[in-house]
Parts: C-alpha cells; structure tokens; sequence
C-alpha cells in the first residue's frame, strides 16, 4: 500500500492512516479516522521517520538556546569560516538553530609535555588538563533564569574540551533541569569526540529535534488503544539499527528512511544474488541516495544535513537532488534537470495540483511510467489517475521553445518530439545521478564497473539500465519489495546500542592494552543495555573499534577489530584500509589513538528472505504497452511480478510490473527472476556513443557534456585530496583540478578555491609555448613561477599532456598549496618579501616526468638550492619540508593521471572528434550565458548612469592604486575590462600575476550570471582584460608576489563588483597567519565581514570571494599547537550600516605557550571596505601583540615578531561596506 506522505486535506499523519487501512483491508472492519487503532491483530510496527528531517529542512524545531564557554559565543555560527556556495553573494547559510547565545564563565586548556603540576587532572581521554577557571555557577544562574522569561526551556550546552573533561558540561545540566528546563543537550555525552564545532552542532541538532520527536512520538502512540503498552514499535536510526521510543532521539533520527533501504537491499541481496559488492540506488521523488555494501555497513562518524553538521555514526549515504520531482529546465541552450524539486505538494505536472515539469512527467510522457498501474490518488476526490493530456500540452508549450532556439543555432534543424525531449531529459537527469555514483566508489579507491546495482525506491527500476549502462555495470538487482524496500529494510534491521569515548594515545603494545581495557568496559554496558530491552546473551553481539589518525594528519578511520585468525593488530588494520582508501602508506610515522568505541547488535531475527521452487512453465504476458526508447516508439510485452516465478528470463525491451514500481528492461538487456523472487537484470551492449554536427551542439549531449567534463576535474580534485598529505590539501581544501583542450583552452574547472580559477590555463599555454613539440606521451610538468602563469610559489601546478593515437588531444593539471617552498620565513608567506626569490623556489619549466620516469633528483634540487638570477652568491632557504613536496607532488601526478584515464574512457565511449566537439560546444555554452549577463547588466546600467562606461579605483594600504575602466557593450554583451591608471609594480609582495587578475575577473562574471554554468575559456570569449606591463597587476619576474595571489586578489573583486555595482566591498583580505619554529609550522586564512548587496545584509565571519579554505576547529587548534585560544568570535557592528548592513567581521586572540616566529599578511588595516549607494564604511581591521607584561603593541598590515610565552596576539578582522543610504 502507498500514500502521500504529505496530504492535509485527508489526513494528519501518513503512518497511522497507512496502518488504519491496512487493518481495514485485513479485517474487513471499518476504522473510522477519528477512534483509536484496536492493537490485538498488531504483533509488531517498524517506522523510519522524516519527522526530524523536516523539522530541520523547514527549521520548524524546538526554541533552544546554547551555552558556550566565555570568548566562543559565535563558535557554531562561525563554524569552519567555509561559504557553502562560493559564487553566491549573498552567502546564504542556513541560519542557526539556537535563538539566544549565554557565556559560561569557565575554561579547562590541555596540558603540554613538561607543564605538568599538580593542578592538573587526567581526562577521559588520557590526555592531561588543567581546569583554569571552575563554573561560575551564582553568574549562570540570572543567565539561565533570562532563558526561562523568554519561554525557552531547551538547552544544548558544549563547552571546550568536554569531550575529556565533561564535568562543567554535567553541571550546567544539572543546574538547568533544577531550575526548570524540559530538555538539555551535552554536546559530552551526545558525542564525546574532539572537536568543538561539530560536537557543538550535534548538541544542537539534538536539543531542537528531541523535544518535536518525543511530541510526535506521544501523538503517534496515543493514536493506539491502550497506547505505547499495548504496541511493540522500534523506530529506524540513522546508523541502520533500530531503538525503541523511549531512546530514540533528534541527533540519530534523520537519516531513518534512507537507512532502511540500505539494511534491505545489503541483507537480501549481498551473497544471496551477487558475490559483487553492492551500489545502493534509492531514487524517490526529491532525491536519490546512494550508498555502497560490500559485507559490511560503511559509516561516518559525521555528516552534513540542511547545513548542520552531526557528529554520530551513521551509514555512509550520498543524497543527490535529483529525484522523481526534480524540476526540468532548458536554460541558455542545454537541458537542466534540478537541483530544485516541485516536492510532494503541488508535485509533478501529472499530479492535477498546478505543478511544474519534473522527471515523473517525463516519464509519464514515455510510457515507462503507466498510469492503470499507478495509484488513482490524485484530484480533489482523491480518485483520479495521472494527468497524461496535462502533461503533454506543458511539454509541447516547452518544445516551442526548445525549438525556436534551435532554429536560431541552425535554420536546418529538425524540431524535436516532445518524445525526444522527455527522453533528453531523462538522460541528463541519468548524468546528474551517475556522478555522486563514481565518485563515492572512486574516492575509496574502488571502481565502479565491478559492482552491481542494487535499485529500488519508487522511481529507481525505470532508471536502472541506462544508469548501470553509463557506469559500465554489467548487472542490476531490483528487489521484489522495490518500491517499498527502505520500509521492508525495517523489519530486517536488528537493535543498535553504541557507546564511545576518547582516548588519546600513541599506538603502541601498553595504549592499545589499555584501549581493551576500555572496550571491555564498554562491551558491558552496551551489553546491559540490550538486556534492559529483553534481548538474551544468545542474540547479542558485539563489535569493537579503534578510532585511528596518522600523526600530523587530521584523516582519521573507524578501525574494526580485526579476526583473531588474520594475526593482525589494529595498526595492521588501519596501514591496510589508509592505503586502500589513500593509495599510499606513511612510513616511520607514528599511529595514534583518538576514540574507543563498542557498537552492541540485538538481533530480531523478524524476517528472513523465502526461497521459491523453480517453475517449468513460460512467462504469460499480460499485456503490452508503447514505450519509448532510444531508437523511437515499441510495442512492449508487459508481466506482472506476481506471475513470474524462479528460472523465468525475459528479453528486453520488457516491462515488468512490481506492485507500484515499473521496472524497464531495456533493448539488449536480460532479466531473470531469481529464487528469492528478485529480478538480476543483465547489461550485456555497450552505451552507444553520439552523432555529431560540427556546426550545432546537441542541446540534451551539451547537458551530459557539461556533467562528464565537470565530474572529469571533481574526481581529480577527490583523488588529490585521497592521495596528498599535507593539511593545506586534504583538510583545508587549498587546491584545483582542471581540464584544458589542446591549445591549454580551459574546458571544465572544478569549483575548489576561487583564486585558481581560470587562471591555470595561462599556465597550460605558457608550457605548451615553452616545451613547442618536446612533450611526449608519459611527460608531466610542474611550474610555479607568475612569470609562467602561476599565482604564488606555494601554489605548485602540475600539467600533464593527454595524447590519443601519438596526437595531443587535451591536458589536465592540477594546483595546489604547499606548506612549504623555502624562502626566508617558515611556512613561505613572508610579509616583508622583497624579490620573487625571498619567496622560495621558483619553478618556470622542468619535467617532474620524463616519458614515465619521476625525475626525483631534479625536483628535490630546484626545491632544496633555489637560485636567484641577481644574486648569485646569496644562499636562499630551499624548502624544509621536502618529504611532505614530493608525497604532494606524486599526489599530484595521479590527480591528473585519474583525469586522464576518465578522459580516455570519454574518447572510447564517443569517439575523439565528438567529445573534442563537445569541448567547443560546452565553451560556447558558458559565453553565451556571459553575454546575456553582459546585455541584462549593460541595458540596467546605461538606464542608471546614462553610459556603459563606468570607472572605479581603490588603493591598497600602501597607498597603490588599483583602476579600472569597464566598457560594457548592451547589443552584443561584451565588456572590456581596462586597468589603465594602476600604480606600477610595488617594493613589497602585493604584486599580482596577471593570472591573478584573470581568475578574480571569471570569479565576478560567475558570481553575476548566477546560474550553474560550466566555469571555463567561454566565460571569458565576450571579455577582454586589458592590463598595463609594469604595473603590480603585471609585474616583472623578479616581482615579490606572496601577497598579491590572498592580498591583492581580493582588491581587484572588490572593484570589478563595486563597477557592476553588484555588491558593496566585502573584507578586502585574507588576514593570512603563519606561525611556527624549526619543529612545526602552521598556516590559516581568516574570515571577516561579506558586502551587503540591493536585497540582503552582509554574512558575518565567513571566507570572502577569493578564497573558501576552512578553519582549524579550537580543540584541534590547542591540541596540536603551542597555543590557547581566549576569543573567537563576531566583532560586533564592524560592518558598514545603510539600508542593508556589511556583514561583521571576527575577532581572534591566541596566547603563545612557547617562543615561536609569528607572522601576520593582511590589509584594509588603512583603507577601510567601501560601501555602496550611500552605505557606510566596513571596519578597518587591526592587529595588535599584548605582551605578557601588559603592553599592547600595534603591528600595523604586514608583520614578523618573535613572541613569548604568555604574548596574546589580537587579530580584528575588516568588516564588509554597507548597501544603500539608512
């Protein structure tokens, strides 16, 4: 039986209306809606819940507030300073669950080796600390009693270090249940784990989600007669085990649904239909989830839902939006299928409630989706079938304009069918889910092709074929129970009691002893736990792990307990799933221990799948429908699942009806039924490939084009991350992947960093000018110098050259942040940089491999003995961290070897010339959605301004100027970007590469269009930057350039936005701050205040423009470093005020444990962030040492100081201007 989850008119709640009619149908009783559901015919009820998920989709929870340690009241807004979207002005974030903020006035710090004293106490974790100031409980209570007045009685309450020391935490909540708050939330107990941020977010997911459960777990029960006594329900979790209610709570709750499928399809299918590992495929109406099982549940311990992070063990499910419901589009020329969805209610077109286009329809359009065999739920009545006439006149009215621009491309083209349209967009709406499928494979360095597909959710067999097509998969299993499978997964699923702890340690023979030690401890509790819920010793088990981290990386893997038999230790373990995960080992490098934890299973043993006996007979058809494929219209033979038994084969084209799913058994295709009544589906004709028109693209391949080329440069930028080592790539993201046609043309750019974008292909032709025909296949290159196209030295590109048959056909490359690369200050960011060779080593050209050879002696000599031109004689610090380059390097290099060998699989599957022409098209794609920007943009500001010139200028600190001319052309939507007038190169580091420049022009154009265009050559076709020679955004090769790629690049969008009059000036900056000695070095950027725009308040505290890398969460920060964070917070009305407000900038103060070199790059620290049309002024930021003898010094933009234990160094980040006059 199925029913809309959400339909007002007719019922309050889907599960209990659901169980009403089943009981109706069963007992042939009337139950009339408004009595209580009689229990004597119920054994058991299994229920997953979005219950959660809405509330936290719709921010429709609890009133909660949060309770921080004093200096962080701004931490989980903060979060880890990321933009979620980086070409969005306006930075929409979701907004904060909590409604007010209280300070506990307490702090507990971690105690380095040689303080010990005996103020100091041994945490939970092992780990030593000293609590500095104890709760301050008489100052608390007015705070909390503040909270009460206001009607919030909800509390979620993270305090630093907790997840070690969690006794101010337990006393917060004690005095708060005291004085009359219903629930409170100890981020602690929730998830004991380091990270504040995280642990933080999970607190208050939990205090805004528990309370709404536990209310419509009361209303639910209460639908029963004799209620929760009466009735045996477990409700699903998110880890894939089940809780009963009195345990079930918001945290571990919104992943319910999905989990069920997973438990399905890995219990039923996983060695009883394939020995293959599994590709979970639960398409529904919004979304799709995609999971994987290979013998055991895959977990993350975090995860990300409607932008707050939960910090809990959950299976590992991608969610993709693209589902039934997602909405179609065709927009500058190609196919667009979602992000958005028409959702349940208006729903499709179909639906007779006034919706909009989505897949369904499409479907419906095809024949694959049969309205006899879809519910009659629809009309006011509830009665009706699918609305197919609808349906079909939305689409026609679509193909009149799909058509017309097609005439307009090419007079000779053939209208499309409203046939061939639906079909165009159901293989794009196939691309777009393909890709989250190759890239969770991919990414755990597993391929694709060697899995089945397990399909199931309502629309999920329509769809089978051509996905396991496009992935190469030979085989799909469609479950008997498909369309209901996540609530079948239910009844399989067993009880799920976890525990965990910290524990912080060196792993070694006495840590990992007293790592059991704690295991067993908590093997008994887990133990207990299930016993209290009637489970007997027979069906408990139990599993143990370690929680394990190479020293300094922050990549940590939940390690099982291995099998006695293997002879392995947990340290065997982890070295063998980092490197079938990373592709490398780190040798002589030390393990360590973070967490303990025991996951205790109650087995239910509820159902269990039934063999069937094979039958002699043939499959009888029941009837035959026209379908639409590929090669047009086929009367297709139809069967009934019901009617088929084991050993039964159909050949494709076939549809097989299951229920209310419609599984489509595509030409060439073969489906058997199994004996446990499942359909294996095999995929036996290779995808076919694409006919080309040289002069026209396609409009449904420039779609899947666009996917393949993008997801070509994600999954590089995934294989770097997987493969590198340094925390500037694998953590703080500091990189980019892209791909280049084979005059360097950038084709597909993945957005990683905004600085790098666009500005590699400079790069690409400068090589391809310098090695001329001297590149030859197994060749990779590797530059850093801006005079060859690069941005800074510590910014490394590696190229390599893509041949096809001896021919150059493409190249890809990727860029990213190295530590370290020489120079005269650690960590290579020099404030006081002079020459291009104070920086460090400076690459123009030079081969790391040489027709396949890696050229290490080479490499590790241009790193070590860099040279300066000018002074020969002068001995410059080669890097000091040369184990770190070259494992980074080598990352590189298979970054771009996984790009090409996807490219070559492209070329396979289509043919050279059209993917090459598809290359063109996609470029062509991007500038027309420039040009009409340009045209919309010119046509508003000539009406404004009365002329299509506009000038704006800003200086740097120094007093430099930056100009620039924009000539904005409204007929054919160009624009000339001159910085004439700009100051000439500088005596310091704030000199840009002209590659700089190029990036933060493409960045501004991208961010205007406001569409999700492919980021490549096109955007810039209707574009010209004119650049003076000389001046510091095109300096000589001996220019100091540091700064100008996080310093100046920020100036330039700032004026390029300011011209379009797009945005008021955001913080100008990227307050870059490096510290460290001979032992350590540490780097990080600092967020500030975002420019208000014409209809929205600046973002406070986040990553501006330019960059988006992330944050070190505080407990990370003090637990590695030398340090001790007093504040990190909002600088309160630091953004400029008028009609809508600049965003706030942050304010940072870090305590120094040691003598360490600081040094601090950053600007706007004399000219503050302008404002627009009448807004004010952001703040200037400033920067200031307190020594610990009280003196307050203040450091100016650019500095370099040697500090002592107990200096306080204070960091006010700018705030951003303000729009339009108060």
């Amino acid at each position: 039986m199925k029913l809309l989850s959400v339909d007002p008119s007719n019922y309050d709640d889907a599960p209990i209306e659901g169980i009403r009619r089943i009981l109706e149908e069963f007992t042939s009783e009337k139950i009339p809606r408004s009595s209580k559901i009689p229990t004597g015919k119920i054994e058991w009820i299994r229920m997953g819940t979005t219950v959660a998920t809405n509330a936290l989709l719709e921010r429709k929870g609890e009133r909660i507030a949060l309770c921080v340690t004093r200096g962080f009241r701004d931490l989980l807004q903060i979060g880890n300073q990321a933009r979620p979207s980086i070409f969005d002005l306006k930075v929409s974030k979701p907004s904060n669950l909590y409604e007010e903020v209280i300070e506990v006035d307490e702090r507990v710090e971690l105690v380095w080796d040689g303080e010990g004293d005996g103020s100091s106490v041994e945490g939970i974790s092992g780990e030593l600390v000293r609590v500095l100031k104890h709760v301050d409980v008489e100052a608390l209570k007015p705070l909390l009693k503040g909270l009460l007045d206001k009607g919030i009685r909800c509390l979620a309450v993270v305090l630093m270090h907790s997840y070690t020391y969690p006794h101010h935490e337990l006393l917060v909540e004690k005095l708060a249940l005291e004085m009359g708050f219903k629930h409170v939330s100890l981020s602690s107990s929730l998830t004991p784990m380091v990270r504040a941020v995280p642990r933080g977010l999970t607190a208050s997911v939990d205090a805004y989600l528990t309370p709404v459960i536990k209310e419509y777990l009361s209303g639910f029960m209460s639908k029963f007669e004799g209620g929760s006594e009466q009735v045996n329900v477990l409700f699903m979790q998110s880890d894939g085990g089940l809780a009963p209610e009195k345990r079930f709570s918001g945290h571990k709750a919104v992943l319910s649904g999905p989990a069920g499928g997973v438990v399905g399809y890995s219990q039923t299918l996983f060695e009883l239909e394939t020995f293959k590992p599994l590709i979970g495929f639960d398409m529904g109406g919004t979304s799709t989830d995609v999971s994987r099982y290979d013998g055991s549940y895959e977990q993350v311990l975090e995860t990300q839902i409607a932008g707050a992070i939960i910090q809990a063990p959950q299976l590992d499910i991608n969610t993709v939006a693209a589902g039934g419901g997602s909405k179609l589009k065709f927009q500058f020329g190609a196919f667009k299928v979602g992000p958005e969805s028409v959702g349940a209610h208006p729903g499709p077109v179909c639906y007779r409630k006034g919706g909009e286009l989505a897949i369904t329809d499409a479907n419906l359009i095809l024949g694959t989706v049969i309205p006899e065999f879809f519910p009659s739920i629809f009309g006011p009545n509830e009665d009706m079938p699918l609305d197919y006439e609808a349906t079909r006149k939305a689409f026609e009215n679509l193909a009149i304009e799909i058509n017309s621009h097609r005439k307009n491309q090419d007079p000779s083209a053939k209208d499309m069918t409203v046939e061939e349209i639906a079909l165009g967009f159901v293989n794009v709406a196939n691309e777009t889910m393909c890709r989250p499928i190759r890239q969770l494979t991919e990414m755990k360095g597993h391929d694709t092709k060697n899995h089945a597909l397990a399909c199931f959710g309502g629309a999920g067999p329509q769809h089978a074929c051509s996905i396991a097509r496009s992935l190469g998969m030979s085989e799909v299993l469609v479950h008997r129970y498909c369309g209901i499978l996540s609530a079948y997964g239910m009844g399989l699923a067993d009880v799920i009691e976890d525990l965990q702890e910290p524990y912080s340690a060196v792993y070694n023979a006495d840590s990992a002893q007293e790592a059991s030690r704690r295991e067993a401890l908590l093997v008994k509790q887990v133990k207990e736990k299930l016993r209290e819920q009637g489970f007997g010793e027979e069906n408990i088990r139990t599993d143990s792990y370690l929680n394990l981290r190479y020293e300094g990386t922050d990549t940590t893997i939940m390690v099982k307990q291995p099998d006695a038999a293997s002879g392995n230790d947990y340290a065997d373990e982890f070295v063998k799933l980092f490197q079938q995960e990373y592709g490398f080992k780190l040798l002589n490098r030390k393990i360590l221990i973070c967490d303990v934890r025991v996951q205790g299973v109650g087995a239910t043993n509820i159902l269990q799948p039934r063999e069937l006996t094979p039958v002699a007979t043939k499959p009888v058809q029941e009837t035959s429908r026209r379908i639409y494929f590929s090669c047009g219209w086929q009367e297709t033979p139809l069967y009934k699942l019901e009617k088929l038994g084991y050993g039964h084969v159909l050949e494709g084209p076939a549809v097989i009806m299951n229920g209310n799913s419609t599984v489509i058994i595509e030409k060439d295709c073969k489906a058997v039924i199994t004996k446990y009544g499942n359909i294996k589906i095999e995929i036996s004709a290779p995808q076919s490939t694409v006919e080309v028109t040289e002069k026209v693209a396609d409009v449904v391949q420039l779609s899947i084009f666009n996917h393949r080329f993008m997801g070509i440069a994600e999954q590089m930028g995934r294989t770097l991350q997987r493969t590198s080592i340094s925390t500037n790539i694998k953590e703080r993201l500091d990189f980019s992947c892209a791909l280049f046609g084979p005059d360097g043309g950038l084709v597909a750019n993945a957005p990683h960093v905004p600085v790098h974008l666009g500005a590699m292909s400079s790069t690409v032709r400068w090589q391809l000018n310098f090695w001329g025909d001297n590149l030859h296949e197994g060749d990779v290159l590797v530059t850093n110098h801006p005079c060859s196209g690069g941005s800074h030295l510590p910014d490394i590109t590696v190229v390599t050259p893509v041949f096809d048959d001896g021919k150059l056909v493409f190249f890809v490359a990727s860029r990213g942040h190295h530590a370290e690369i020489g120079g005269i200050t650690p960590g290579s960011m020099p404030p006081f940089s002079k020459c291009i060779w104070e920086e460090g080593a400076a690459i123009k050209a030079f081969k790391l491999v040489e027709r396949g050879v890696f050229q290490e002696e080479g490499i590790v000599q241009l790193l070590q003995s860099p040279r300066s031109d000018e002074f020969a004689d002068y001995k410059i610090p080669g890097t000091r961290r040369i184990q770190d380059n070259l494992s980074d390097l080598h990352a590189q290099v298979a970054a771009n070897q996984r790009g090409i060998a996807l490219i070559k699989e492209l070329i396979n599957q289509y043919g050279l010339v059209t993917v090459q022409s598809y290359m063109h098209h996609v470029q062509k794609n991007a500038e027309v959605a420039v040009r009409e920007m340009l045209k919309t943009v010119a046509s508003r500001v000539q009406k404004e301004n009365g002329s299509c010139v506009i000038e704006d200028e800003d200086y740097m600190d120094d007093g430099s100027v930056l100009h620039l001319k924009l000539t904005l052309d409204a007929n054919k939507g160009e624009a000339i970007f001159d910085f004439e007038g700009t100051s000439p190169e500088v005596y310091g580091n704030w000199n840009a590469p002209e590659a700089v420049t190029t990036a933060a022009v493409i960045y501004c154009l991208r961010c205007l269009v406001d569409v999700d265009i492919p980021l490549n050559q096109g955007c810039l076709a209707p574009v010209k930057v004119l650049i003076p020679k000389g001046s510091f955004l095109s300096p000589s090769d001996k220019a100091a350039v540091v700064g100008g790629n996080v310093l100046t690049s920020q100036r330039v969008t700032d004026v390029v936005l300011m011209a379009f009059q797009a945005c008021a000036c955001s913080q100008g900056c990227m307050n870059n701050l490096t510290f460290g000695d001979d032992t350590f070095g540490y780097y990080e950027t600092i967020g500030g205040g975002c420019g208000a725009g014409p209809t929205w308040d600046g973002t406070c505290g986040v990553q501006c423009h330019m960059t988006n890398t992330r944050m070190t969460d505080p407990e990370i920060f003090e637990q590695r470093y030398p340090v001790h964070l007093h504040k990190f917070s909002i600088r309160e009305n630091s953004g400029g005020s008028g009609l809508h407000r600049g965003g706030d900038g942050l304010v940072r103060e870090i305590e120094f444990r040691r003598p360490i070199v600081v040094s601090i790059l950053s600007e706007r620290r004399v000219h503050a962030p302008r404002g627009l049309k009448g807004g004010e002024n952001g703040a200037r930021g400033a920067n200031y040492l307190i020594r610990k003898d009280g003196r307050k010094i203040f450091l100016g933009g650019k500095n370099t100081i040697m500090v002592s234990p107990g200096d306080i160094l204070q960091i006010f980040t700018p705030g951003g201007g303000g729009f339009g006059s108060s």
